[in-house]
């Protein structure tokens, strides 16, 4: 199964939305939009991570790649959602090195990580076209991404030692759930301090190990997309599928019916 999000990232930054809705429509349209990637959530929505066949499928038959965040450090939900085809797999509150490890355990085939092998999925194409044991296993080393998620205050007590895992491909900094692992009700706001110097950390350290940065631009808006890249950020999420809608549906509400009720 091809994969091209990392080599993208090597020349410019990448774009995409969280998916919440669960809906195939809609990672569909967004890869005819022209978006890289599609952020497809398991960990604050109803699904399992298996079921998201028809999301990821969606995903690969419009061009946009299918990254899916599964619901904690699992090796069995991390592998599961690469067989399936996602091409990064995002792992919600990694506070250790101990977490870390068991990203790349289930992501990564040795001498990598421990990932246990199958071609019957759909990642191997399930053994056909002319499929190659050793070229799958080295592909899918070489281009399928571990981001783990810097979400809590434990991760930074941690950074040091979790930046010593090899096998991790990007950093995910998720500002409003560190600003709360501190008690700090800020939300997505990214000038707070404890926030901005987290922030600057993770990049400085991701800049050293040649590894990339995902962080949330709220609302996306070209100075707020500016702002993330000049801090380092080179995947830049424009909001989600609901907040977009929502934002949409209450302009129409606002400057149109509300005028005419």
């Amino acid at each position: 199964m091809k994969n091209t999000l990392k080599e993208k990232m090597k020349t410019r930054p990448v774009f995409g939305m969280t998916i919440y809705s669960g809906s195939a429509a809609v990672v569909e349209a967004l890869g005819h939009i022209g978006f890289d990637f599609a952020f497809i959530d398991a960990e604050h929505s109803p699904l399992e991570v298996t079921d998201l066949r028809e999301i990821i499928l969606g995903a690969r038959l419009a061009g946009v790649s299918p990254l899916v965040r599964v619901t904690r450090p699992d090796e069995i939900e991390i592998r599961k959602a690469f067989e399936m085809g996602a091409e990064g797999v995002i792992v919600p509150h990694v506070r250790t090195k101990e977490d870390a490890e068991i990203c790349v355990r289930g992501a990564k085939f040795p001498p990598i990580g421990r990932r246990g092998y199958d071609s019957t999925v759909r990642s191997a194409n399930y053994g056909f076209a002319n499929f190659n044991a050793g070229e799958y296993i080295e592909n899918s080393n070489g281009t399928e991404l571990v981001i783990p998620m810097a979400e809590d205050f434990e991760f930074m007590d941690n950074i040091k030692e979790i930046f010593e895992v090899n096998g991790l491909d990007v950093i995910n900094f998720g500002p409003a759930d560190f600003a709360l692992s501190k008690n700090i009700r800020i939300f997505y706001d990214m000038s707070q301090e404890d926030v901005q110097k987290a922030m600057k950390e993770i990049s400085e350290k991701c800049n050293e190990k040649g590894m990339g940065l995902m962080a949330p631009a709220v609302p996306p808006t070209k100075e707020n997309i500016e702002a993330l890249i000049a801090k380092g950020v080179n995947m830049i999420i424009c909001g989600s599928d609901m907040y977009n809608y929502q934002s949409a549906a209450s302009a129409i509400k606002k400057n149109a019916i509300d005028k005419i009720i």
